[in-house]
């Protein structure tokens, strides 16, 4: 049975332009999850949530199946890593060797071999002052110490932010060690598609501070087709899911459906072949998601 790592209870949060919630979503362990949606959609402010930065004005957030509302326990708190898309500007002006020993006295599992292979795998220069490090250095110091503590919640904020693509990759390579080695569970924001569909497991769709349910990624590809069959309005007003449709011609119709499944065993049904069945890739899929309404898992 699948433990649950991290959870949403009818969260509801007030920001200033956005209120995000109620929100009720359960991580399972050993999973990467990512949080799609436009910029200004909550995705930052549930991580926030996660890492306990901020709390919920409704609602409770659920840690390895415990509720802390008076603050973690320093046990929980030394399982969770979490790297900002912001950097903490007050350890600006320290140097990067400082802030690693002093977070290493408050994570138990603090692994000083993984931290400084990471940090030459990442080629970051030592000794310097955290202001000092251009922001893909800073980036990558922020990734490495994170993975040093060999978290089981790894919370990342739009991690690749200011990496090269040599960076980049490693990023992915070690986060996915995380998860396969150490037992990690990861919930990662990111705009990236490419992140997306290498890393994730599974989806949360957020819009405007809603949250349109959890979706496995491969699940969501299986479901989404683009297709094309000779023109039959009667059959395409009854089939399921559809998100998108056009007449290509005066004798053929062509169709998007998030329910490919059901869209299939009815066109069979009426004895109608399609002409042409197109899979979407990831990023055309997650936009008529967005768009569209799809059952979440």
């Amino acid at each position: 049975m699948e433990n649950t790592v991290l959870e949403w209870k009818d969260i509801v949060k007030k920001r200033d332009r956005m209120v995000l919630g109620p929100v009720s979503l359960k991580l399972q362990e050993n999973y990467v999850t990512a949080l799609i949606g436009r910029n200004g959609s909550g995705k930052s402010t549930l991580i926030k949530l996660a890492a306990q930065l901020i709390h919920p004005d409704e609602g409770e957030v659920m840690w390895f199946g415990q509720s802390y509302p008076h603050g973690l326990p320093a046990e929980v708190r030394s399982a969770i890593a979490y790297v900002p898309e912001n950097f903490v500007s007050e350890e600006d002006g320290l140097k990067m060797d400082d802030v690693a020993e002093f977070r290493a006295a408050w994570y138990s599992n603090w692994d000083w071999q993984r931290y400084e292979e990471l940090l030459h795998r990442f080629e970051v220069p030592g000794g310097k002052k955290l202001n000092k490090l251009s922001k893909g250095q800073r980036r990558k110091f922020e990734i490495a110490a994170a993975l040093a503590i060999r978290p089981k919640l790894l919370l990342l904020d739009e991690p690749s932010s200011g990496l090269d693509p040599f960076a980049w990759k490693t990023m992915m390579n070690e986060i996915r060690r995380c998860v396969e080695e150490d037992g990690a569970t990861v919930l990662l924001s990111t705009h990236i598609v490419e992140e997306i569909k290498r890393m994730a497991d599974y989806l949360i769709l957020i819009d405007k501070g809603r949250s349109l349910g959890l979706l496995e990624k491969d699940t969501l590809l299986d479901r989404v087709r683009e297709v094309w069959i000779a023109r039959d309005d009667e059959l395409l007003a009854e089939l399921p899911g559809i998100v998108d449709s056009a007449l290509e011609s005066e004798n053929l119709s062509r169709f998007v459906t998030l329910d490919y499944v059901g869209a299939a065993a009815l066109m069979e049904e009426a004895g109608i072949k399609p002409i042409r069945v197109r899979t979407l890739d990831l990023d055309e899929a997650m936009e008529y998601w967005m768009n569209g309404s799809i059952s979440s898992v």
